[in-house]
């Protein structure tokens, strides 16, 4: 007994034959193999389907087409770039207005605000912005930051693009800086520049005739009796002040006239001739060219008015 277990043991398992029409089949895994992860499915691969096959429910025919996708993929990247352009465009006028912002803010808060008043109140004026710019220059309230608070509100508007905003406010800018100017120019300055406005932009004798009578009321006179005798003091019948004006010290000369008014002259014409010398035929060239006529123009006024001076009879 024992010796046929053991053979029975050791014995060959033989495989039952099976059929080929009895092979039982194998049921599909539940889960792909390793060589069918790396392989996409064939419906990623095909975007066009054949007439016969049913769309999805819910999905445009135009999904299936690849041109279509094409396109639509390309709207997409515009849309990104456009929304990404748009984007650093508002990060860049952000920075912008912070920059404009911090102008200021090496100034006292109380000089800032009044700064910001006197302009706003300046703006809504309107016809009577000439006296009120007038006034305050009588009691010195324009300043530097007063000038620096209109030039930012011109700065936002430029940015904004408000063409209206910045026509009046550069207006307003030029007129207060003249004023500035001309509190703070020489007395030379000053009548020059009250002279060159006599000119009504016509009659060039006219203008003259007027700047002269100005100059004799101005310059005190040079005769040796004026030299010698206080104004007022009729040398005839000896009767008169005999003590000088307190102020006659701040008296404007002819002579210091016609030098400042020469030094002026020179200077001008030396960035004219540079200017002129770096012209070209570009649009800003032109534009400055057209300036530069502008300014010539003057100068010869300026020319005259210095003749003048230089011949003037009282």
């Amino acid at each position: 007994m024992e010796c046929q277990v053991l053979r029975l043991t050791c014995a060959p398992r033989v495989a039952p034959p099976h059929p080929p029409s009895t092979v039982a089949r194998q049921p599909p895994s539940l889960f792909p193999s390793p060589l069918m992860l790396n392989s996409p499915p064939r419906a990623v691969l095909r975007r066009s389907v054949s007439k016969d096959e049913p769309l999805l429910e819910g999905l445009q025919k135009e999904y299936y087409d690849d041109e279509w996708q094409t396109r639509q993929r390309e709207k997409t990247k515009e849309l990104h770039r456009r929304r990404q352009e748009e984007e650093e465009e508002e990060e860049r006028k952000v920075e912008e207005y912070r920059e404009i912002g911090m102008r200021l803010k090496g100034y006292p808060e109380e000089d800032v605000r009044k700064a910001r008043r006197l302009v706003s109140s300046l703006i809504r004026s309107a016809e009577e912005v000439e006296e009120k710019i007038e006034e305050a220059a009588e009691r010195g309230e324009l300043t530097e930051l007063v000038l620096m608070v209109i030039w930012n509100r011109l700065d936002l508007a430029r940015r904004d693009n408000e063409k209206d905003a910045i026509r009046s406010l550069d207006l307003l800018y030029r007129r207060v800086e003249t004023e500035i100017l001309k509190r703070e120019a020489t007395p030379t300055m000053r009548l020059l520049n009250d002279l060159l406005n006599l000119h009504d932009g016509f009659d060039d004798e006219v203008w003259l005739k007027e700047c002269k009578k100005l100059m004799v009321d101005t310059f005190p006179r040079e005769d040796p009796f004026s030299i010698l005798v206080p104004p007022g003091f009729d040398i005839d019948e000896h009767q008169g002040p005999l003590r000088p004006p307190l102020e006659a010290d701040d008296a404007l000369l002819r002579v210091d006239f016609v030098r400042e008014v020469d030094a002026l002259l020179q200077e001008v014409k030396a960035e004219q001739r540079e200017a002129q010398a770096a012209q070209g035929l570009d649009p800003e060239s032109v534009a400055s060219k057209l300036k530069q006529q502008e300014k010539q123009r003057t100068i010869r006024q300026v020319e005259a008015l210095l003749d003048l001076a230089i011949n003037l009879k009282w």
